[in-house]
């Protein structure tokens, strides 16, 4: 007679209302399944059906109703559970995930690893990781799965330390890796700041993956790929792309990643040419193009990159914004402001990193009256500035020479935008006051500072000094930088060359003789240079281009014609102790000025010459350049390490300002 009963009608509200009629159905199902099925024991079967209609409740999205319905629930299943989970993440209920968590305690299924791993990821998914922690922490049987839900939530938080020292913790106890779990680890090493060293950290975990023979698995090791990648150890890198018997396009991406992000952008454009030519069942995704890109960026190819371009529209990938934010900044690098303008304009959709994009390739052009004005459209048009942003305006700002602009802007990042001047907003204001000439102000900015001045800070610093001569600044700021980047030779060459701007001499031989002890690398000066599709690299003593004496033919015959129109080399920049005659052909034989001159003669008449250094412009290589468009009728485009230089009818657009 028990199964014809059913629940009084509540009538406190229509949630209420709704649950009755729905327990009602309920009951008339059962009586319906008894009469058709005597023999069914109806109490098994009731529970079952609830178990079920909470499901279906959850799978229709009707969280508040299943949840009702599991306080009138004497045994809820695993799947039961499971199901209610998923649904307080899909709609983002914390609230709900509690009383599922509650309900799952009290039916005695807090010690299901599979429930755990669930529930952590469910409270990762609200943002709540105390919660997380505190279901792996009370969890006795912590099955491999339960590991690896903790450590793929401290990854994706940057809680890499934390992850490290659990799974010292699980390997003492001897639970085994699986391949979620290196992956989890080795990103690590890379997601927060580590009291150990990150690299020996990541070092130890691939000599844990080879011992216990993980070193087939593509995704272990495309991971430890982007460790090594990430530390700028290209040869370990290269090592491990070159051993894994399996390669997808995720780890063909990471190596041409790891070398466009580590300034070797040829070894990039290499890798991908090989990529298409040995992987060709592999097709590249809009990680591939965006590597490409920026190689394409940092040797200024545009033709490579027009083909790249290309290569996108006809893949599809044009409607992807990672994709069309790196094209804008690639025309940009190549010095094609209109091209990458006219990306913009066709974006259907535009996010920040759209506008940042746009805003930097003014900036670094020098147009920054231009990339304020596009900063105030992207606000104007409902986008709010990033972090990011303000780096980008604030960097045109100081290549324009807008100070008080740069200033205003800076005030208003903290004032009218709540976001805290970083390292970089500090670094771009002390390189906007000190190319003016404000270093009064700009050291009393860094004494202000609400953290510990870093090296792009002081370094901004000692390059405004050199700008001005400042050596009694420039002791300061190399003698903070020498303490806090101790193996950086250029700042020791910087300092050098402010002494012997000042004809210090004793002084500048002893700055180099300090560089010298230390063994300390210099870099040597780089230049690149697109012809026909081909790109040529230039260092200052070249002897394996075929047309070097053709080059210094010509320079020779330049140099001659520049001193009888009053050209004088400054030969200040050579920092050795030698005649003048000696200098004199050191900086003739400059990379920039060789790739120049490949330009010259290997290009029609009229064609813009484009040449890219990964140092800054020296004074005599920018005063040659300014001739040579004069004299040659050509448009050079330079971009160094600062910004962009457009040298034509004997100018440049700097305005000698760099």
């Amino acid at each position: 007679m028990w199964v014809l009963q059913t629940p009084p009608i509540v009538r406190q509200g229509p949630f209420q209302s709704h649950l009755s009629c729905t327990s009602r159905v309920l009951s008339r199902f059962r009586v319906a399944f008894v009469s058709l099925n005597p023999s069914a024991d109806p109490i098994k079967d009731s529970k079952s059906d609830n178990n079920r209609l909470i499901q279906s409740l959850c799978k229709e999205g009707n969280l508040k109703q299943a949840l009702q319905l599991l306080r009138s629930v004497r045994n809820p299943t695993q799947q039961t559970f499971e199901q209610l989970i998923y649904c307080c993440a899909q709609q983002n209920s914390l609230d709900g995930g509690l009383d599922v968590h509650r309900c799952l305690v009290n039916s005695g299924f807090d010690q299901d690893p599979f429930l755990a791993t669930k529930l952590i990821n469910m409270y990762y998914e609200f943002g709540s990781i105390d919660h997380a922690r505190k279901v792996f922490d009370e969890t006795q049987e912590r099955t491999i799965y339960v590991w690896n839900a903790l450590f793929r939530v401290l990854a994706m938080v940057g809680c890499g330390e934390e992850l490290l020292d659990l799974y010292g913790q699980m390997n003492w106890i001897g639970i085994p890796s699986d391949r979620f779990t290196y992956t989890y680890v080795l990103k690590a090493c890379v997601v927060s700041e580590l009291s150990v060293c990150p690299l020996r950290k990541g070092k130890e975990i691939h000599a844990h993956i080879l011992r216990h023979g993980h070193e087939a698995n593509i995704h272990i090791m495309t991971t430890l790929l982007d460790v090594y990648a990430k530390f700028g150890c290209i040869s370990y890198a290269n090592s491990v792309f070159g051993a894994m018997t399996a390669k997808n396009f995720v780890s063909w991406s990471a190596m041409i990643a790891c070398y466009a992000k580590n300034e070797m952008s040829m070894k990039a454009l290499e890798m991908f040419q090989l990529m298409v030519l040995e992987a060709r069942d592999l097709l590249p995704n809009s990680v591939t193009m965006v590597s490409v890109l920026q190689a394409c960026a940092g040797l200024a190819a545009l033709e490579h990159g027009k083909m790249t371009h290309g290569y996108i529209l006809r893949r599809g990938l044009d409607s992807i914004l990672p994709v069309l934010s790196t094209l804008i900044t690639m025309y940009g690098k190549c010095g094609e402001i209109s091209m990458g303008q006219r990306v913009f304009d066709k974006m259907k959709s535009r996010d920040v990193v759209s506008w940042n994009s746009l805003i930097s390739i003014y900036g670094m052009h020098g147009f920054g009256k231009e990339a304020i004005q596009i900063f105030e459209s992207m606000i104007h048009q409902g986008v709010s500035p990033s972090y990011i942003s303000f780096i980008a305006v604030l960097g045109a700002c100081s290549h324009s020479g807008l100070v008080e602009e740069g200033k205003v802007l800076f005030e208003s990042m903290h004032s009218k935008y709540r976001i805290q001047p970083g390292m970089e907003h500090y670094a771009c204001v002390v390189d906007l006051l000190g190319r003016a000439n404000r270093l009064d102000e700009a050291i009393e900015l860094i004494e202000d500072m609400h953290f510990e001045p870093g090296p792009t800070v002081w370094g901004s610093l000692l390059g405004s000094c050199r700008i001005h001569c400042n050596v009694e600044l420039a002791k300061r700021a190399s003698t903070m930088l020498f303490e806090l980047e101790p193996r950086n030779a250029g700042n020791y060459v910087l300092l050098a060359d402010i002494y012997a701007e000042a004809k210090m001499w004793n002084e500048a031989k002893s700055v180099m003789r300090q560089l010298e002890a230390r063994s300390l690398p210099k870099l040597p000066g780089c230049s690149w240079i697109e012809v026909k599709r081909k790109i040529y690299s230039f260092v200052s003593v070249d002897e394996y281009n075929p047309q070097i004496e053709e080059l210094h033919a010509l320079l020779i015959k330049l140099s001659t014609e520049m001193k009888q129109q009053g050209y004088v080399p400054q030969t200040n920049v050579v920092l050795y102790d030698l005649d003048e005659e000696e200098k004199e052909s050191i900086v003739l034989g400059h990379s920039e000025k060789l790739a120049v001159a490949f330009g010259l003669i290997n290009t029609v008449k009229g064609e813009t010459i484009r040449i890219t250094k990964n140092l800054r412009l020296c004074e005599d290589c920018h005063a040659v350049t300014k001739f040579i468009s004069k004299f040659a009728n050509r448009e050079i485009l330079v971009r160094d390490v600062n910004r962009f230089h457009h040298f034509r009818d004997g100018v440049c657009s700097c305005g000698d300002y760099w």
